[in-house]
């Protein structure tokens, strides 16, 4: 089998939270991971410069963006942890898997969000001379990503 040579396109994903396909975003942004830089130097050192390790890896959050319906489950899920009903860990946090697709829909790559949860929800702007869609969003805090096939 040949080896595809073209870049992957970016238009064609879906969205899995919790193992189910959740469908109607029109935007997923935001994947970033950085790792903290720890410099360290002794004073009996051959060089006037420190030695660079490794530190804590940081992950940025990622919004979920799509055209407003009649469905309340994202803010109710951000509505529950903000009132406190959904304190438990196991309640509030879901894994969420993002697949990126090729034109024939067939998944090509994924990155998975783990112990995520939504740490901010933002309705729609109005505007009364406007022809556009009203969009919802929620953006996600993580504790770790990963980049699957």
């Amino acid at each position: 089998m040949a080896i595809n040579n073209y870049p992957l396109k970016k238009y064609n994903y879906r969205v899995q939270i919790d193992n189910i396909d959740v469908a109607g975003f029109s935007e997923v942004s935001g994947f970033d991971a950085s790792v903290d830089v720890i410099e360290y130097r002794e004073g009996t050192e051959s060089i006037n410069s420190p030695r660079k390790m490794p530190g804590l890896t940081k992950y940025g959050n990622v919004t979920l963006k799509w055209g407003m319906s009649e469905s309340l489950s994202f803010y109710e899920w951000v509505a529950g942890i903000s009132g406190g009903e959904k304190a438990a860990a196991e309640e509030r946090v879901q894994d969420i898997v993002i697949f990126l697709q090729d034109d024939r829909h067939n998944d090509t790559a994924n990155w998975t969000l783990v112990n995520a949860w939504p740490c901010k929800y933002t309705a729609p702007d109005f505007n009364a001379s406007s022809s556009e869609v009203a969009f919802e969003s929620i953006e996600l805090a993580f504790e770790e990503m990963r980049r699957n096939q």
